[in-house]
């Protein structure tokens, strides 16, 4: 029976090259994207900024809607095809999107770096793939052959494709988002990273009407990663709605699953939720097989010696023993 962990877990991201948290406060934060700087809203930064004055390549202003609305303001001209970026052996895109990120989500770097984590752990006759080298990050850059010894993941709400790449270090992977040009985006960006011919299926879709379908084909993949919206829509029309959806969706997800797999990770951004809610409903569905499961928050650690921690997500997660 999975055992729920009694104390919550932080999960902190720290600076690289390509991103880091310059500094936060005051509802704002400053971050470095490659050679831009941006401004963005963030209501968790409830603490005074440590810099007198902020400068930056543009700013998102909120619109008067919490839920959504708002438009950027440039101080400086900032490519509005994007720009490169890179994490690890992963190369993508980065630009100013109508929803005030830039497309791609710097707090799910230590998720990736767990991940890879989870599939190094040997175990008899599924270890690591051969032949690896380890990007800066972590993450093995492996030939994109499937084996005997590869993992199978599963990565739904996929988005533009990052973290399927860094996946796609340790076996196939299987993309699923609704929006046609976020899977475009995440192709562009296998070709920009060099691994095009990576295992990969790129599949628009509603991820709870694929994850069904996969259930009744009889699939099973070794890993899962599901970052939900709050609200959205499938390319047919679908309605998600998180609060009454999620449940069903972490249902099918556990019946892809088995004993002999690694983990479930489940993250969720801008609701007012708990953690320990979502280790709860965790906790009632993966009852039957063995493991831990673990909850708490995402953060991003701000650039310096002592810098402070930017909460930005909760998440739960399941994960196999050796």
């Amino acid at each position: 029976m999975a055992r729920l962990a009694e104390a919550p877990v932080i999960m902190a991201g720290e600076a690289w090259a390509d991103y880091g948290l310059i500094d936060s406060g005051d509802g704002r934060k400053l971050e470095r994207y490659g050679p831009h700087r941006f401004i963005r809203p963030d209501t968790q930064a409830l603490w005074r900024p440590r810099l007198e004055r902020w400068t930056s390549d543009g700013e998102f202003v909120p619109g008067s809607d919490e839920d959504g609305g708002g438009r950027w303001h440039y101080a400086r001209p900032v490519p509005q095809e994007g720009w490169p970026l890179a994490w690890g052996d992963v190369r993508f895109t980065a630009s100013c999107t109508p929803f005030r990120h830039l497309g791609f989500f710097p707090d799910m770097a230590p998720v990736w770096e767990w991940i890879g984590e989870q599939y190094r752990r040997l175990r008899p006759g599924r270890g690591p793939l051969a032949s690896s080298t380890q990007g800066p990050a972590g993450i093995s850059a492996v030939p994109g052959q499937a084996g005997d010894d590869a993992f199978s993941s599963l990565n739904l709400f996929g988005y533009t494709g990052v973290g399927t790449l860094a996946l796609s270090a340790y076996g196939p992977v299987t993309h699923v988002d609704a929006s046609k040009k976020s899977v475009a985006q995440a192709r562009e960006n296998a070709v920009l990273s060099g691994m095009a011919d990576r295992p990969v299926r790129w599949i628009v879709d509603d991820a709870a009407k694929f994850t069904a379908r996969e259930v009744r084909r009889g699939k099973r993949y070794d890993g899962i990663i599901l970052d939900p919206p709050k609200f959205g829509r499938g390319p047919e029309g679908e309605v998600w709605r998180l609060e009454e959806h999620l449940p069903g969706l972490v249902a099918d997800c556990r019946r892809l699953l088995d004993a002999d797999s690694r983990f479930l990770f489940l993250t969720v951004y801008a609701v007012r939720m708990s953690a320990l809610a979502l280790a709860g409903l965790m906790e009632e569905i993966f009852r039957d097989l063995p493991g831990l499961i673990e909850y708490g928050d995402l953060a991003v650690r701000e650039e310096g010696g002592d810098g402070r921690l930017l909460p930005t997500a909760i998440f739960a997660r399941w994960s196999n023993p050796d």
